[in-house]
């Protein structure tokens, strides 16, 4: 018999057990400023160890082993030697769901690379290579043939899901699936009893259509955090897409008919790369929520970062607030929470068996 937690996708501000990234390596995107981006990395691997368990994957993860070497924190390190194309696990990683009877299922959706826009065949395999190495414990779910990122969902673990139209409906992902199609398989394989569906558009740069961590994200108490323009900036293109999505917030409750208190993020100021000028979509909603803390994104704008940091205790005042300096990360249009994913204590084994290094 199912029932309306059977199964259930939990809130990211549930209990966790590890997060898993990938190390930039030199033929993915980031060859180019490897150096950069490995210091970022190094300063997010360190802050999700303080907090929580981490595993890394790279197709060689002798590099990542020296440069963490000592890594301060009371949680293990696992390494997992795995082909990779990039380095976005919360769109290719598993997302796990658990069902009214405690057990666990490791869902692995199909990935394309936010619709065939770049190379995925390897990153399409990480969760499975995982569970083949027994690092993932569960029943397997083989969601291949349907397209989703972890970025593009966002859950309050009591069977509400938000996800946003221009993402989920992109013909380059499941094309050949309506809207009600779609809105079905989000029901049964993650437990959703009601599906908010945001309008917006996305920030100028975004590669995802849209990804809802970009843009709004639920928290804790019924609170929807959004984005809003940078104060006093000179946007309008970038306004009028966040306007839209003010206004598909306005109203929304949740799957118990609740409603929500929305709070809006500025975003930083509009950020440009520094070698060839393209908009970068930087934005504070791509924050990573841990146990006792919440990894935020920062850009090198003080004023803005603060504010940032003041806005997400509204939500979560008894978590550290603990910041990231994202501006290498942001250059391949992601940020901290694109590239991390949290997987429940449920889903792993620890000891972690013995990998190839």
């Amino acid at each position: 018999m199912t029932t309306k937690s059977d199964p259930r996708l939990p809130a990211e501000w549930e209990p966790q057990g590890a997060v898993l990234i990938a190390w930039p390596h030199p033929a993915t995107d980031w060859a180019y400023m490897l150096d950069q981006v490995e210091e970022c990395y190094i300063a997010l691997a360190r802050a999700i160890a303080r907090h929580a368990a981490l595993i890394v994957v790279a197709p060689d993860t002798s590099r990542p082993r020296r440069l963490l070497a000592g890594i301060a924190g009371d949680h293990p390190v696992t390494y997992f030697d795995c082909p990779t194309n990039d380095t976005w696990t919360r769109d290719y990683g598993v997302i796990t769901t658990v069902d009214s009877r405690g057990a666990t299922i490791l869902n692995d959706f199909g990935f394309n690379a936010w619709g065939g826009k770049f190379d995925w065949q390897l990153d399409n395999a990480v969760t499975r290579r995982m569970v083949d190495a027994s690092l993932l414990r569960g029943r397997y779910a083989d969601r291949l043939g349907f397209i989703l990122e972890g970025g593009s969902i966002e859950s309050d673990g009591r069977g509400t899901i938000m996800v946003t139209e221009e993402c989920l409906l992109t013909p380059t992902r499941n094309g050949d699936l309506t809207r009600g199609d779609i809105d079905q398989t989000l029901r049964i394989a993650l437990g959703a009893r009601k599906v908010l569906w945001v309008r917006g558009g996305g920030i100028i740069g975004d590669d995802t259509d849209g990804h809802i961590d970009t843009l709004a994200r639920l928290a804790p108490d019924n609170i929807i955090y959004y984005a809003t323009p940078a104060p006093g900036a000179d946007d309008p293109a970038q306004t009028a897409l966040l306007d839209t999505l003010h206004d598909s917030l306005q109203g929304l409750t949740d799957a118990d008919g609740r409603p929500y208190s929305l709070v809006g993020i500025p975003l930083p100021q509009p950020m440009t790369d520094p070698d060839d000028g393209t908009r970068l979509p930087a934005t504070y909603l791509n924050y990573l929520v841990l146990n006792d803390a919440v990894l935020l994104p920062t850009y090198g704008q003080p004023m803005a970062d603060h504010l940032a940091t003041q806005l997400i205790r509204v939500a979560y005042p008894d978590h550290v607030i603990e910041p990231v300096d994202c501006r290498a990360l942001v250059r391949q249009h992601g940020s901290l929470h694109c590239a991390t994913m949290q997987i429940p204590a449920s889903a792993l084994i620890y000891p972690a068996p013995t990998l190839p290094i």
